[in-house]
């Protein structure tokens, strides 16, 4: 598995570790050995490989548990991290947030048509706890993480793990509730209403109005945004942390 031509024996060690941990089928929680166990086996200084160790660290491939407890284990990357490194590319280009917004009124509506062909009566089920339990909420953080849940969810419906990734990393990026937009009564009833039409049109197997009701529905940010704040929509995107919150 390769990480491109590398910079730096550092990076070259990086990428044999990688390797081992996927021709061995390593999986997260797995010990990757210490520190004494990787010298003896590879030809490199302790300053090169704990540097090495931190470039697979920094990508989410293995954690490094200090104690005696501890050692190098293998991780599981999650898509905070691809979050994390696409907002610091887009904030260093002056991406703006609107052309965030932008991208994920394409994913979405495309998400919610294969959705509708792929969905398991599991699923929609599932969409439909969420929509029961948004009615029943009235606090601000718990909405808007009940409201991320029902998108999530759709995602996984489609059954496109690849799109589904890329909704989950654009969807951290374009967090409009983390520049401090917020939802009022008013609102928190229109996306209520919205998400039931969408799940209404996913039970009856139908793409094209799935597509177009997710759509309409992923623009009402937008024009959130453009009537109430609309001193964000040429704002720098915002630099997201590795754990998925806005950072600057």
């Amino acid at each position: 598995m390769a990480m491109g031509v590398p910079k730096s024996k550092a990076e070259y060690v990086a990428q044999r570790l990688l390797d081992r941990i996927v021709t061995s089928n390593m999986g997260p929680g797995s010990s990757f050995g210490t520190e004494a166990d990787i010298l003896a086996q590879y030809d490199v200084s302790r300053p090169t490989l704990r540097e090495s160790l931190r470039i697979l660290e920094s990508q989410g491939v293995l954690e490094l548990r200090p104690g005696p407890k501890g050692g190098i284990m293998v991780a599981k990357p999650g898509t905070d991290i691809l979050a994390h490194g696409l907002s610091v590319y887009l904030r260093m280009h002056e991406v703006p947030f609107i052309a965030v917004l932008k991208a994920r009124e394409v994913i979405e509506p495309a998400l919610a048509a294969e959705a509708a062909v792929n969905g398991t009566d599991a699923d929609f089920d599932a969409l439909q706890a969420s929509i029961d339990r948004m009615k029943t909420l009235r606090d601000q953080s718990d909405f808007i993480e009940e409201n991320r849940q029902f998108h999530s969810l759709v995602a996984r419906a489609s059954g496109n793990h690849v799109m589904e990734i890329f909704w989950s990393t654009i969807s951290i990026v374009a967090s409009g509730e983390e520049q401090g937009i917020q939802y009022t009564a008013a609102n928190q009833k229109h996306v209520i209403e919205a998400h039931q039409q969408i799940l209404d049109a996913l039970r009856a197997r139908d793409s094209q109005t799935a597509s177009q009701r997710m759509d309409a529905h992923v623009r009402d940010l937008e024009q959130l945004v453009r009537k109430s704040y609309k001193y964000l929509l040429n704002q720098a995107t915002s630099i997201v942390s590795r754990q998925g919150r806005q950072v600057g």
